[in-house]
This record gives C-alpha cells, structure tokens and sequence, in this order.
C-alpha cells in the first residue's frame, strides 16, 4: 500500500471508530462490519463488495500496532494542508504518492531512495479527487417506493478568481527559494542523503507573496463551494444504507478525475408501518367480537389498500401474510405484508355491554386452564 493511500483514505472513518480507539474497539467495529458486508451475505452486491474490501485494508493497517504508528504519523505530518502552498487558512492534501524508495509501507514509500542518495520526483500528473460523505433524511414512503431527491453539499473547490493557482489576477506565484521549484529538499545524514518535502513551499515548488495572494482565497487556491445534486434513491432503500455516486465527490487535481460521493441514507420511522428486511409491518386492533366471530379488515399497503379474512376465533398476536406486498427489491419481487392482529380490550364497559359480557360468559365453556392450577397447587404445597 502506498503513502497516498495512507493520506487519502481516513481507516477511522471506514470502520466507524474514533482516532483514539482501542485495539479491541478496533476488532469489534470490524466484525460488526464484516459480518454484514461479507460477500456471502451480499451476492451480486458490488458496493457492499467494495466496502467489505475498504474495511478489510483499514483493519490490516489499524489492527498492527506498528502500521496504525506508522499511519497517525503519516497522516499528522502530511494529511492537513489546502491546494498549494505560500498562504495562510487551511491548506489542501498534498499527494506524495509517486515517491519511490525503499520499505514496504507509509514511510518507505514517501521518502524515496533514503540509502541511494537520489531525489525522488515529485508528481505532477493528474490527481484523482476525494471521496466525500454526506447524509440524506427520507421518509419512509420514499425509502420504499424510490424517490430523486435534492441533495446540497459545501466541500473545498478551485477558486474561481485565480483557478488555483494562490496569486491574484495579474500576478504569478515565484519560485521558492529554498527548493529551487522542485518541491523537495536534499540533506545530508553522514553518508547518507534524504530528500524530503520542501516545508516553505509545502512541496508545490513555488511561492505567493503576501501582497500578490488572491483576495478571494487567501492565497490557498481553494474555496468552499456548495453545489446541488439531484439523488436517485432506488426503492427498498434501507436505514443506514450508502448510495454511491461514482465522479460526483470533490473535482480532481491537474486535470484528475472526481472522487465519488457517498450518501448515508437516513429514513424517519412510519406511524403506521415497520419493517423487517423486504417485509412491511402492520399491528391491526380488532374488537373481541370480531375476533371471535371474523371479519374482513380493510389495511394499508404502500400502493393503496387491500382485504384480508379474519377466521373466526383468530387469537390475539395471530399474523397474517399478504404476499407481495411488502418492500420492492432490485430484481422486481418484493417482500410481504405481515398483518398482526391485537385484541382491543376497552377500559370502559358500559352497563348494557356487561349484562351482554356476563350473559356470554355463562353460555361460554370456561378455558381450559387445567395445567396452570395443577402448577399452582403443585408449589402452594410446596
């Protein structure tokens, strides 16, 4: 894995732990992931495919003490920073990943040809952009059914003023100084030489003065822009479920492509419906009579309503299946309609509705409760 890898991609964001997580904190938030990520439990699920695979990569890293030390270290050195150097406010990521050199991880990678002497080259081709996260809040009928919503985003973008580059119109960045416009500095460790990022210019190789510095930006070349999306969200969408939309994060650099966009889906609960995996809920209140006698039951679905047949002597906490009528999958089936009925037992009875009470009591056989007085008798005696 290479040093831009280590910049680019937050591992504690992936596995949805904070930066000061313990190491069993770590494992147990990784479980939790895999086990529902896994691709056994996803066929033909290429997100969920994708995300098992981030999760597993920032485990690797996070679950060895020496590559998480590695990582932080990496990542508080180089992570912060906006898109150039030679201005104050907050700087861009800069991309170290085409440094060459030896060892196999974050540092190795960064500072090339640490025991040959040589200066690595810094990149200076197209860089993709980040990948950026947001939450959408959707109510329950548009989480099932589908829906295209608005969805309005403020991340870092180009300045529109000086198009990156730091200097005010007019003016142009100069070279710094201390590098000489190659972004690295070279320094002697005995017999050794090391080539690391030139910290005056914070590698970009050039320098704006304080009085050339874009008005609009600060000088950074960068500026907080919002933009508005519309979001297809496909029906049967879940609680905590991320949508992602390919090209549609932060813009590249130097010509990069985009980064994607990924939309955590967030649904508010239904008066009325629940729901279990493709299938809706519904808890129906009968009256005693009607469960004692049956009935039909006008319910709801998604798409208008439907009949279903109370038997006569349906129990309390009986459910019924309506099939097909519960959350629409990818493939065109959907789920069931999982009708629980609930004996209503009023608080209030008047006059007239307990003489009928006490005349149904007496014409009714007594339930059977054989084996629970037995069991009372069995501990009184006890």
């Amino acid at each position: 894995m290479s040093s831009k890898d280590w910049l680019e991609k937050d591992f504690y964001a992936v596995l949805g732990v904070s930066k000061s997580a313990s190491a069993d904190e770590i494992k147990k938030a990784y479980r939790t992931l895999a086990r529902s990520l896994h691709p056994d439990h996803n066929p033909g699920n290429a997100e969920a495919e994708d995300r098992f695979k981030s999760v597993s990569e920032a485990y690797d890293v996070l679950s060895d003490d020496a590559k998480r030390k590695e990582y932080d270290e990496l990542r508080s050195l180089f992570g912060s920073g906006a898109f150039r150097g030679g201005g104050p406010g907050p700087r861009g990521p800069q991309d170290f990943g085409n440094f060459t050199g030896g060892g196999n991880s974050g540092f190795g990678d960064l500072f090339g040809n640490l025991f040959g002497g040589g200066a690595a080259r810094r990149r200076t081709g197209p860089a993709r952009g980040r990948d950026v996260e947001a939450e959408l809040m959707l109510d329950f009928d548009s989480a099932a059914l589908g829906a295209t919503l608005p969805l309005t985003l403020r991340s870092p973008g180009t300045c529109d003023v000086c198009h990156g580059s730091g200097a005010k119109p007019g003016t142009t960045p100069r070279t710094c100084p201390t590098c000489g416009g190659r972004g690295l500095v070279t320094r002697a460790e005995g017999a050794f030489s090391m080539s690391e990022p030139c910290r005056d210019c914070q590698g970009v190789g050039s320098i704006v003065d304080e009085k050339d510095r874009c008005t609009e930006c600060g000088g950074t070349g960068g500026v907080t822009k919002a933009r508005t999306l519309n979001v297809r969200i496909p029906a049967g969408v879940a609680d905590g479920q991320k949508i992602r939309l390919k090209e549609r994060g932060e813009p590249g650099e130097r010509g990069g492509a985009p980064g994607d966009l990924y939309v955590l889906i967030r649904v508010r609960p239904h008066d009325v419906f629940g729901r279990m995996g493709d299938d809706l809920l519904l808890t129906v209140p009968v009256t005693f009579p009607e469960a004692a006698l049956g009935t039909e039951l006008r319910v709801p679905t998604l798409d208008g309503g439907v009949t279903v047949r109370l038997a006569p002597g349906t129990r309390s906490g009986r459910t019924l299946r309506v099939r097909g009528k519960g959350i629409r999958r990818r493939d065109g089936s959907a789920g069931d309609l999982l009708v629980t009925v609930e004996v209503d037992v009023p608080k209030d009875v008047s006059e007239e509705a307990r003489k009928a009470l006490a005349e149904f009591a007496a014409a009714t056989p007594s339930a059977d409760r054989s084996k629970v007085d037995a069991e009372v008798r069995r501990r009184e005696r006890s």
